[in-house]
């Protein structure tokens, strides 16, 4: 404790010090002011109020004082630099905010905890094959469960101490008209105890309302609540329509909980058993091979997973045994039997987002980290600029008695100014900006919604951001700054000191860092940019433009049982009527939906690899579809009256079908089968061939696709039909919809353009080519910035010895070169650098890329021209300026 003992006697001799001299001054001013006519007591209370601040230098509020003397006079010195203020504010906040955007997204996709009670009890049961269950790491075959195995497993011993089962519905609230499609969620009874969510109003649902033929009750979420309703208390005992359904309210959830789901967040909530009264005659309760609920548990506290996941395995023969789906072959029951269940944790909820645009985020991340780097960079170039130049100004007040401390602790009451501000600036921008990437992203049947708070650990990374960027262009800075004689600052501007441009290294070498960065983030916006525009010219077998896509829910319309055919017949028609309708037909499938249909062919003479290689998808559409849609009928001929529910089965088939099960471009009249159960079904006749075509997304290569007769199914409730118009499809949706309530006001539409379903099934794409150009333009912008900065503190620092070149006979040609060759140096090794770091970064990026190399030498080579021409720029005003000193003016400078 020697050196606290030192400590306090330092302390003590400073304040005994500070005391004598105190006094001296206060007994010298009452002496003046006792002259001046003032009475001795008045003059003595005088005389302290003027001294003011009595406190010792080594006191808090000495501290204070001083430190809001610093605070006043940067904002004064900021005020007086405006363009520097706004540039480095401006830089900082764009490099912060946009990491903090891009954070957040990725915390509420991939890293954030549900907003349970203990998110690390829950577990998410899952299928697997005999031999590959177990806790986490196990890939299962399915997340999913039929209501059947559900069932079995729900009333079996488990061991979980809450077990549910979740499954999603999406239902149109409207009454008639205009479709307003909703997305809710079917639940079994123990769900709002798993999670522990407690009830905002009235009640939830519990073991009592799930059982076979319950009511159909129904709990709104938090948002359904507030954004439908109002936040009215009165809201219970309403009724809400489900696809035209009455459901009784019975309470709503409290928030912030809104669902397992990642992205998804359900606007009401019914019974599992009531999935029956909204889908009808199509209920999933006793289909054995419709996987269509995730199944979630909660483990007791003190169990260990691996126990439960055994005692899953132990019931799982039984249970699949008793859920054998029907009609199945003898393989299919032989595989179905090997099946198990699996066990994974899940604090983090589903996440589908996670796995589509995982891979996207991260990229993103790395973008935007980049970024801050430019930033942090070109402000710390910015501030040894303006350090460097401010370095007579620091020696007179070291003259006049400063110490290098106060010095610098001035110059960093300046950088952590900034970078406040800059932080500040960055949280404004990541609140708008993180709203703005949620709406850049779709998912099949709608947007995202994604709850994203500005919780504590997004203000912990910016203030660690702002953090390091006080560190990198604050104390350099500030230490060179301090390091100045004041007998040689002293002199005019300091430039007679024969330090040379190689002093500036420093500034030289961050603006090379920002070259090699910027050709980084160029090169990649230039790979998924191009990557962008090879999918939306891709050929996907038809021409999206002019399609009108009309969704018409069947069910609430007076169509006769059993005449279902006939009305959708006449509904086709009456869109055919509309004006401005070239041709019109309907499909079960439509283009790259997402949605799909696969079955198992048989075709004479093919010897399938394996089982999967026999699973074609199929599609089943209208006369003219074809037609409608572009796409070219290669051979044979196109669906017609002729192929009606009593004629023999006919299929058009594609290049790439024909050529695998057939080995022939004309393959009419073969016939294809497939499979049902241990039987086949009846033969399908080849009538057409058409020419390949994009399915279920525009990055798949085209397989083997079957079309069979509309006319020739048994024909569903909802309708799809596709409309080819003569302009503008989106005109047309006023009167599609008067065609369509002049013959049944009761039926629902749901209408979108082809062109812009196509443009939500490339979202990712879009997304991350968007926001890299952004970056690669911003990086960019910072990066002549930079570079501009340095070059223009180099020539001035160099007058003098540019006026010497001039006078010795050097003529502006000369100069200009010679400040052009700085510039050229500086960017040839950043672009050098940068060139290999490119190279990594496009073959990490080679999965986000559609028919694009990760090394382009096309996208290398025009970034680095556009670096080239920005960095001419930035250097050129400085080397003209450069030329035009005189040399007598340069000279009088000393």
């Amino acid at each position: 404790m020697t050196w606290l003992r030192r400590l306090l006697r330092v302390v003590r001799r400073r304040s005994a010090e500070f005391e004598r001299e105190r006094a001296f001054h206060l007994a010298e001013r009452a002496d003046e002011l006792r002259a001046a006519g003032l009475a001795e007591r008045d003059a003595a209370a005088e005389a302290r109020r003027r001294f003011g601040n009595p406190m010792p230098p080594t006191s808090l509020g000495t501290w204070l004082d001083s430190a809001a003397d610093d605070l006043r006079y940067t904002v004064r010195a900021l005020r007086r630099s405006p363009v520097f203020a706004v540039v480095a504010v401006g830089s900082l906040a764009l490099g912060t905010g946009a990491n903090t955007a891009i954070f957040s997204l990725v915390d509420a996709v991939s890293l954030r905890a549900l907003p349970v009670p203990h998110p690390e009890e829950l577990l998410q049961v899952g299928v697997a094959h005999v031999g590959e269950g177990g806790f986490v790491g196990v890939q299962p075959d399915d997340e999913r469960f039929s209501n059947p195995l559900w069932e079995q497993l729900r009333d079996r011993p488990n061991g979980f101490a809450a077990v549910a089962a979740y499954g999603n519905l999406r239902v149109n609230l409207a009454e008639e008209g205009e479709a307003r499609y909703a997305l809710g969620a079917v639940v079994s009874g123990d769900y709002f105890r798993l999670f522990g969510v407690v009830p905002a109003l009235g009640r939830l649902l519990g073991a009592r309302d799930d059982v076979r033929g319950c009511r159909p009750v129904a709990v709104l979420s938090d948002r359904f609540w507030e954004r439908e309703y109002a936040r009215d208390p009165r809201v219970v005992g309403r009724t809400l329509s489900l696809d035209g359904k009455r459901f009784e309210i019975v309470g709503v959830a409290r928030g912030p909980f809104s669902g397992p789901e990642v992205g998804r967040m359900p606007q009401f909530l019914v019974p599992l058993c009531a999935e029956a009264v909204v889908r009808g005659e199509r209920s999933r309760l006793d289909a054995r091979s419709d996987w269509w609920l995730y199944v979630i548990g909660r483990r007791p506290h003190d169990v260990d997973p691996r126990q439960i996941a055994a005692r899953l395995v132990a019931m799982a023969p039984a249970s699949y045994a008793a859920t054998l789906p029907r009609g199945a072959g003898t393989a299919q029951r032989q595989s179905y039997l090997t099946h198990t269940f699996s066990l994974g944790a899940l604090p983090r909820g589903l996440s589908s987002l996670h796995d589509r645009f995982g891979r996207a985020l991260v990229a993103l991340m790395t973008f935007v980290a980049l970024v801050l780097l430019i930033a942090c960079a070109n402000v710390a170039n910015l501030l040894l600029a303006r350090g460097a130049g401010r370095r007579r100004e620091l020696a007179v007040r070291a003259a006049l008695g400063a110490g290098r401390g106060r010095l610098a602790r001035q110059l960093l009451t300046e950088s952590a100014l900034l970078a406040a501000l800059g932080a500040a600036g960055g949280l404004l921008l990541a609140r708008w900006g993180a709203s703005a990437l949620v709406g850049m992203i779709t998912i099949p049947g709608g947007r995202v919604e994604l709850d994203l708070p500005l919780d504590l650990r997004l203000l912990a990374v910016t203030a660690l951001v702002a953090a390091g960027t006080v560190a990198l262009f604050g104390v350099l800075p500030a230490r060179r700054a301090t390091r100045v004689a004041p007998q040689t600052a002293m002199q005019r501007a300091g430039r007679t000191v024969a330090e040379g441009h190689s002093r500036f290294t420093l500034g030289k070498a961050l603006v090379g860092a920002q070259v090699a960065l910027s050709l980084v983030l160029l090169v990649a916006a230039g790979l998924l940019v191009g990557s962008l525009r090879r999918l939306a010219t891709e050929d996907p077998g038809f021409r999206p433009d002019g399609v009108l896509l009309v969704t018409a829910d069947l069910r609430r319309g007076g169509a006769p049982p059993g005449q279902l055919g006939a009305y959708r017949d006449a509904l086709l028609e009456a869109l055919r009527a509309v004006p401005g309708v070239a041709d019109a037909s309907q499909s079960h499938v439509t283009p790259v939906s997402g949605d799909r249909w696969n079955d198992v062919v048989v075709v004479d003479g093919y010897t399938p690899r394996d089982p999967d290689n026999a699973q074609i998808l199929f599609n089943r559409v209208a006369p003219r579809f074809f037609a409608t849609l572009g796409t070219r009928l290669l051979a044979g001929r196109d669906f017609d009256a002729t192929d009606a529910p009593t004629a023999p089965r006919a299929a058009i088939v594609n290049e790439a079908f024909a050529r695998r099960f057939f080995r022939t471009p004309r393959p009419l009249g073969r016939q294809l089968r497939t499979r049902v159960g241990d039987t086949l079904s009846a033969p399908l006749t080849v009538v057409g061939v058409v020419e390949n075509a994009k399915y279920q997304t525009l990055r798949e290569e085209p397989g083997p696709i079957v079309y069979v007769a509309m006319a020739q199914g048994e024909p569903g409730v909802t309708m799809n039909a596709e409309l080819r118009t003569t302009g503008d499809p989106a005109s047309l949706v006023p009167a599609v919809r008067a065609a369509i309530a002049r013959l049944d006001p009761r039926i629902v539409v749901e209408l979108t353009t082809l062109s812009d379903q196509l443009a939500a099934s490339v979202s990712r794409e879009r997304l991350l080519a968007v926001l890299s150009a952004v970056f690669g333009a911003v990086a960019l912008a910072l990066a002549m910035l930079g570079l501009y900065g340095v070059m223009a503190y180099s020539v001035a620092r160099r007058t003098t010895e540019i006026g010497v070149r001039q006078a010795l006979g050097a003529d502006r040609v000369r100069v200009v070169r010679m400040v052009l060759g700085d510039v050229g140096r500086v960017v040839l090794v950043g672009a050098l650098v940068g060139t290999a770091a490119a190279a990594l970064v496009g073959r990490e990026m080679a999965s986000l890329l559609f028919h694009t190399r990760p090394v382009e030498p096309a996208v290398l080579a025009g970034a680095a021209a556009v670096l080239a021409l920005v960095a001419l720029v930035a250097g050129l005003v400085p080397a003209l300026r450069a030329s035009r000193v005189a040399p007598t003016a340069a000279l009088q400078e000393e």
